[in-house]
């Protein structure tokens, strides 16, 4: 169980114990109207195949326990497991029942069948035909009479009607046989849903149960729950390591695959996070706590995939919907097959029979499993390569992206800005002072250290690699996109692009801005990022010197986008604040269809907008934290690295984890494989009911060759959804 609050509103997810039959979802969305009417509750979403709830709601208004209270009136199980995690043992001993009641099922249809073969005594077959009604028929009669509760039908009724129909009509193997295969198409399912949502609880069981804590000085066994923010751990050679943290000591490698899908291992050093459940390979470290067990980066990750579970897809919402007036269709086709031919003086039983038959034929169990059983497969398959959909919306989504617009700085490029140079202008004087470069380059790093700017982090570096001392700045300001001030012993000094020197709020002239702009021109004409340091006097604004950057453009970015055309995007944009000519010499080198260069963040997003417009269905991928509005604005917002960061979790469609740009690809080609599974599985199920139809009222097919046909359509589309789970690129 999740919960994140924003000041009164609140989301929480509850996992909750399957309930009903093959159809569960018309008794989820009964369920879901009447949370909704709950005073203070803004949104649920009921997946009783994920099984979860998804809330949100006013904690002023109404509290959780009051919702819980509603549920449980309901008749939903509420699962009260440790942080949240389905309870595997219960989901297995209920698959097992299951499993045993199949093969009761199984006994008495074959036992009763035997019997009448053989003339044998009629109690005989008539109790092996009763255990295989009662046993076969149970799950699915549970969840009619539930479904009727709420004044709702669904499948299960119709293959209960079917059943009993077909034992009046004195068919009893037909209706043993519809039961048993039905219960065992519903095990079948249950596992195949089931393997999805295990896939992606099973990276808890990476975590270790202790962690080697240091405390007054020695290593003490402690169980991860109890283990405090900022305490220190020690981890060894091929050991798995049980926390999130930072290396305080120590060098090694660490396999992060469980987490973020990367296939090589990472360098860590002292200041680089580490999470839970990635193992630690050669070296030895020392690590500071910077999250509970319960708020580790795997268990957040498991905590959004059991969100993204109980946000159905557009397609399934739209199928789900449309269940009840379908069912409550084929009750009326069923009873207009058996009144018409009826009033035509037609015998009962073959009239009767062929009704049932035409209402197995017509039940719509494929249809309705075809959607959640590929959706949510993706959604785990997706997960264990470190990718994750916050929605079976964003999957689909990601099957129509047609343009996309990427951010520059730690996106395409790894956002490891250097230093390069450092000058100051020929015969420059402040107040009679000579300005030296490395004054320059301290002054600079004194105003920045106070900037979150990859630009400023890199000139701080600048100045600690080159031992500078660094006094300290005050009345630090920021013009977004531009450039900052600060007062640093005695002196305004300013630092910024060229456009920033328009904005300086003072009635003297910058002097020597020309020469400074020409500068920067010649600096980014050799593809370096540069700005201008200015120190204000009473008389003038003096354009004292300047600074320029390097960035280093991710490998595998030119392979990402060749990778990107051959699935279908049409075209790729580059956004960055940075200037025209540093940008369009990455673009190139890259493959990149167009630039826009030098822009603030509000023009990010109306860009991303006029993309929109232009093509219809765009992806933003970009930080999550600085291009927030843009990736917000986009049909489908991409968060790049964002293993250990809280804020591109919240704001983004889709997560990665780590700073792979071969996952981008991964997840457009994974949403598109998974519409082409949907349209195969609605051809199989459409296109068994449409024959088996056609067939019974042509040809006069029997009942159980329709029970067969229904039932095998409906494992053969979940078997083809839950092919996805080892979908590779």
């Amino acid at each position: 169980m999740a919960g994140v609050t924003t000041k009164s509103l609140s989301t929480a997810t509850l996992e909750i114990e399957p309930t009903g039959g093959r159809s569960r979802e018309s008794t989820a969305l009964s369920l879901e109207r009447r949370l909704r009417a709950i005073a203070g509750v803004h949104e649920a979403d009921v997946s009783f195949r994920a099984g979860v709830i998804h809330l949100t709601y006013d904690e002023s208004v109404t509290t959780l326990d009051e919702i819980k209270r509603v549920i449980r009136e309901f008749g939903v199980t509420i699962q009260e497991a440790e942080e949240g995690l389905v309870d595997s043992e219960t989901f297995e001993r209920g698959l097992r029942i299951e499993s045993a009641f199949v093969g009761i099922t199984f006994f008495g249809m074959v036992a009763g069948l035997v019997t009448s073969w053989l003339s044998g005594p009629a109690i005989v077959a008539s109790v092996s035909y009763g255990l295989a009604y009662v046993f076969g028929g149970w799950y699915g009669l549970k969840g009619a009479i539930q479904t009727l509760r709420h004044w709702a039908v669904d499948i299960d009724l119709l293959m209960i009607l079917a059943a009993l129909g077909a034992l009046l009509i004195g068919a009893p193997f037909e209706g043993a046989m519809l039961l048993f295969l039905f219960s065992l198409s519903n095990v079948l399912q249950d596992y195949a849903i089931g393997r999805s949502r295990r896939a992606i609880h099973a990276l808890m069981e990476l975590r270790p149960e202790s962690a080697q804590v240091l405390r007054d000085g020695e290593e003490v066994a402690v169980p991860v729950e109890a283990v405090e923010v900022d305490e220190h751990f020690v981890i060894r050679p091929g050991d798995r390591i049980p926390l999130d943290g930072v290396v305080t000591s120590g060098q090694s490698t660490v396999d992060q695959s469980s987490l973020t899908g990367e296939s090589v291992p990472v360098s860590k050093e002292p200041g680089d996070e580490v999470f839970g459940g990635t193992i630690n390979e050669q070296g030895s470290l020392e690590v500071r706590v910077t999250h509970r067990a319960s708020e580790s980066a795997i268990a957040r990750l498991i905590h959004m995939v059991e969100d993204a579970q109980s946000e159905r897809a557009p397609t399934q919402r739209l199928i789900d919907r449309l269940e009840q007036p379908y069912v409550l269709g084929v009750l009326a086709m069923t009873a207009l097959a058996v009144i018409v031919p009826l009033t035509f003086n037609r015998p009962f039983d073959p009239t009767f029979y062929r009704a049932m038959t035409l209402m197995v034929a017509a039940s719509p169990c494929a249809v309705i499993i075809s959607t959640p059983a590929a959706v949510l497969s993706a959604i785990a398959a997706a997960a264990r390569q470190g990718v994750l959909f916050k929605g079976g919306e964003h999957v689909e989504s990601a099957a129509t992206i047609d343009a996309v617009a990427f951010d520059k700085t730690g996106t395409l490029t790894e956002g490891d800005t250097k230093l390069t140079d450092f000058h100051v202008r020929d015969d420059v004087e402040i107040d009679g002072l000579e300005i030296t470069p490395e004054q320059l380059l301290a002054w600079a790093a004194a105003v920045q250290e106070r900037s979150e700017h990859h630009l400023a982090r890199a000139t701080v570096d600048g100045a600690r690699e080159r031992d500078l001392d660094v006094p300290g700045a005050v009345d630090f300001q920021a013009t977004v996109g531009k450039g900052v001030r600060g007062v640093v012993e005695g002196h305004t000094v300013h630092i910024g692009n060229a456009r920033y020197f328009d904005t300086i709020p003072t009635d003297n002239s910058v002097e020597g801005l020309d020469a400074g702009v020409e500068t920067l021109e010649t600096l980014q004409a050799e593809g370096k990022t540069s700005v201008l340091v200015a120190v204000e006097t009473d008389e003038h604004v003096h354009i004292v010197g300047w600074l320029a950057f390097t960035d280093t453009l991710r490998p595998g970015a030119a392979e990402m986008v060749a990778a990107l055309r051959n699935i279908g995007v049409e075209h790729i944009v580059m956004l960055t604040g940075d200037n025209q000519a540093v940008a369009q010499d990455i673009a190139e080198e890259v493959g990149i269809d167009e630039v826009r260069a030098e822009l603030l963040p509000e023009q990010k997003v109306e860009i991303v907008e006029e993309l929109v417009r232009r093509y219809g269905k765009v992806a933003m991928v970009g930080d999550g934290v600085n291009d927030a509005p843009a990736l917000a604005t986009a049909t489908l917002g991409v968060a790049m690295g964002a293993a250990g960061t809280d804020v591109a979790l919240e704001t983004a469609d889709v997560v990665l984890m780590a700073d792979d740009l071969q996952k981008i690809p991964y997840a457009f080609g994974l949403g598109r494989a998974t519409r082409r599974t949907l349209l195969t599985n609605f051809v199989i199920a459409f296109g068994a009911i449409a024959l088996m139809i056609t067939t019974i009222l042509t040809a006069g097919l029997p009942l159980p060759l329709a029970v067969v046909g229904h039932e095998g359509s409906t494992v053969v589309v979940s078997l083809n959804g839950l092919r996805l789970l080892g979908f590779r690129t």
